[in-house]
């Protein structure tokens, strides 16, 4: 940091996964695997919806955009995690860390939104299925995609707003492998309990209202598909994916943001699970199961040997 009584951090220290030379070498190759496929995926579901006629409808419009989010959300911090791994001092400037935390909101709550409107896309064409073409149109879908950036551009402008400005003077010791809001605010050199409170209520309102919406449609859903015949066991199906995503999402996120203080292994895998490892297992869940992706990326892959 900058000389002086008044000097301010210039850079934060990061604790990833610790362990000796083979292990960090082990996680390294590990996780550059792990990143690659997830990467590789989701721009595989992109490419695919984008090319393949029979696809571009309101659900896999919405799904391409949840995948391309999901790259974003991966990408925000992994790469930065990959390479400290072979580095022995895991340093980011102070810079680095803002963008960190205003793009890891932007995207975590940008993709609450996807969801939210994934669910809404659901609802329609279960609960309303001889009025969907009309109500989830093109201009219906596009809004719901721009709004969901918006939401979460606005959401991570709102938070990064008044940690800018706290004085950073030490220590710069953060413990996880990004800079996590939670934690950085902590290490501010001042009160900081007003400020961890506004992070709270900012933080707890879009994710207690997306989970809300998300709940109330997946309950008039659930109560649509028991009353229906067998007929509805596709839809059933696309249900228990959904909701399997959502909790996926939702719980490492909120037991971290309720017990932001815990353990720092507890807060290092959850945080590791929430950034790395569901981004992928979105995409198997939403789309690698689902026979229309797969019929779609194959016949892609046929036209593109043939060419």
């Amino acid at each position: 940091m900058d000389q002086g009584n008044n000097s301010r951090v210039t850079e934060f220290v990061l604790h990833s996964l610790s362990g000796p030379r083979e292990i960090q070498l082990f996680y390294f190759a590990f996780f550059t695997l792990f990143y690659s496929s997830t990467v590789l995926g989701n721009l595989l579901i992109v490419l695919t919806v984008l090319s393949e006629p029979a696809l571009h409808t309101p659900m896999y419009f919405l799904l391409s955009n949840l995948s391309f989010i999901d790259v974003c959300l991966s990408t925000f911090a992994a790469p930065k995690m990959i390479v400290d791994f072979l580095k022995e001092h895991k340093t980011i400037s102070f810079e680095g860390c803002m963008a960190q935390i205003f793009f890891h909101h932007a995207f975590a709550g940008g993709e609450m939104m996807l969801l939210v409107a994934l669910a809404y896309d659901r609802y329609v064409a279960i609960c309303r299925p001889l009025h969907y073409a009309a109500i989830m149109s093109v201009r219906k879908c596009t809004g719901l995609v721009v709004g969901s950036w918006l939401i979460g551009v606005l959401h991570s402008v709102s938070q990064l707003v008044f940690i800018v400005n706290l004085p950073f003077r030490g220590p710069n010791q953060v413990d996880s492998f990004f800079c996590d809001l939670p934690l950085v605010i902590k290490l501010a050199c001042t009160d900081t309990y007003i400020f961890e409170k506004l992070m709270f209520l900012d933080s707890g309102l879009i994710a207690m209202s997306s989970f809300v919406l998300l709940l109330i449609s997946y309950t008039v859903i659930l109560v649509t598909v028991r009353q229906s015949s067998a007929s509805m066991a596709k839809a059933w199906a696309t249900l228990t994916a959904h909701v399997t995503v959502v909790s996926l999402f939702f719980g490492p996120g909120i037991f971290i943001y309720a017990w932001p203080f815990s353990s720092f292994l507890v807060n290092n895998i959850l945080s590791i699970f929430y950034v790395v490892f569901t981004p992928l297992l979105n995409t198997i869940i939403y789309t690698f199961r689902n026979k229309e992706i797969i019929s779609a990326m194959q016949k892609l892959s046929r036209e593109q040997v043939s060419s």
